[in-house]
């Protein structure tokens, strides 16, 4: 059966924006950036990751109509589509501290809960990124 994920996808309103902030402020790599004629496959990983692939799709063809791309893209920009990622660190307050300083804007400071510690983000379009330190 099943082995692993090796790739997951958040919509995204402009890839080349996308890069900028998931690799020049998160700190992600460009595992892949081929253009395909018909859609750029563009993935980022966390380094050293490179098995676990994070596309940036921006909706449409071939996947959507032009009608279900524009809803999607709207309910991006809300934040209606949920919990885009969640990303792991050993210092939530740290990278939390490191990431403001590099311009990027939380909706939620580094809180204590049951399973450790975590903060929120939203990214350019309106996806809701989570940054979690678990507990020991």
């Amino acid at each position: 059966m099943f082995n692993a994920i090796t790739h997951s996808h958040i919509y995204v309103l402009d890839q080349d924006e996308a890069l900028d902030f998931y690799v020049g402020k998160l700190g992600l790599e460009v595992n892949s950036d081929v253009d395909m004629g018909f859609m750029r496959w563009l993935t980022v990983n966390v380094p050293g990751q490179p098995d676990r692939e994070i596309l940036l799709e921006r909706p449409g063809a071939p996947a959507l109509s032009d009608e279900t791309a524009a809803q999607v893209r709207d309910l991006v920009t809300k934040g209606a589509m949920g919990v885009a990622a969640i990303f792991t660190t050993d210092d939530c307050r740290k990278t939390y501290d490191e990431l403001r300083a590099r311009g990027v804007e939380f909706t939620e400071e580094p809180t204590e809960r049951p399973y450790g510690i975590d903060c929120a983000l939203r990214d350019p379009f309106g996806n809701h990124v989570r940054i979690t330190q678990r507990a020991d």
